[in-house]
């Protein structure tokens, strides 16, 4: 059943939308697909794109097949509701992103060296003031899977309501680090890494943590094997980039060499991994074959322009 809802803003607009995921009637391959935190604009040298980690992480997730969801908020303002526009062209519910009266919607200056980003993020913004709502209780529910960073929990509001989230969701809770800039702390990451059963870092966060714990310098292998035992997650996912993955569990560990392409620009390809994984681990994958898909659309994605390109029909299993 499809559900309209109604948007009023501050400038007297009134936006009807909308709302029709297969929430209540889930098929038997279709989940649920939560990204919580930060939505905004990649400001490149080639223009603007949509982004932010959880709004890259559901698109994929949507684009493979499943019910991706973005959880956020944007300002009343025009670069807000270019933002909700540009969801809805993209096939994406808009029923999860909330509209701040007071702070503008957020911003990102990326600069690329090599197809690499680097980032300047602007704050405060309206993502820094998630609040919970009725609707995100609903959501929280009926969550399959809710991935979440660092990044959103610079403030205080949106920390809260992040964690509150989380602890309304019986399955699949991932922690995909995203150490940016300063935006983070040992309490932060500490709490967030109680709260997940799977942790996904790249090769540059796994040392930092580690060292949180006091854990000597050791293979990549070694180290997410004794995190593992001492966080109790279900699953260490530890990224390289151009040079593959290891996944990272109690039963066995898959070591994947990555796949060679030309790099567009590499914005959003750690996203598009993390869907991936989502996506094989709700089909019971086996850990090389939920490996080897994730770096295939890890890959993809850094081939092309922007986060969140159009995907072939190869992909989409």
């Amino acid at each position: 059943m499809r559900r309209v809802f109604f948007r009023f803003t501050r400038r007297g607009i009134i936006r009807k939308f909308i709302f029709a995921p297969q929430l209540n009637k889930k098929m038997s391959d279709s989940f649920n697909i939560f990204g919580i935190g930060e939505i905004l604009w990649d400001l490149l040298p080639v223009g603007k794109r949509l982004g932010g980690a959880p709004a890259n992480f559901a698109y994929v997730a949507h684009a493979l097949g499943d019910n991706g969801i973005v959880l956020s908020r944007v300002g009343d303002d025009d670069a807000g509701e270019e933002i909700l526009a540009e969801l809805q062209a993209k096939n994406l519910s808009i029923a999860g992103v909330q509209t701040d009266p007071q702070n503008p919607t957020g911003a990102v200056k990326v600069t690329l060296r090599k197809g690499q980003p680097s980032y300047e993020i602007v704050e405060p913004v309206a993502w820094d003031f998630l609040e919970m709502s009725a609707d995100w209780r609903d959501f929280a529910a009926r969550a399959d899977v809710v991935c979440f960073g660092t990044l959103a929990q610079r403030n205080s509001p949106s920390t809260e309501t992040i964690h509150k989230f989380i602890d309304l969701t019986k399955k699949w809770r991932i922690f995909d680090v995203n150490l940016r800039q300063h935006f983070f702390s040992p309490e932060i990451l500490l709490d967030s890494l109680s709260a997940a059963n799977v942790v996904k870092f790249n090769h540059e966060e796994l040392p930092v943590v580690a060292e949180m714990f006091d854990l000597k310098k050791q293979s990549a292998i070694e180290t997410a094997r004794n995190l593992l035992a001492k966080l109790g997650s279900h699953l260490i996912c530890v990224t390289r980039g151009a040079n593959g993955s290891l996944l990272v569990t109690d039963e066995g560990v898959s070591d994947h060499a990555g796949i060679k392409i030309e790099i567009a620009d590499a914005i959003g390809a750690g996203d598009a991994f993390t869907a991936a994984l989502a996506h094989g681990l709700l089909r019971g994958w086996e850990l090389d074959k939920i490996n080897e898909f994730a770096n295939r659309v890890g890959a993809f994605v850094a081939s092309q322009t922007g986060a969140m390109p159009a995907f072939p029909e190869e992909l989409k299993q």
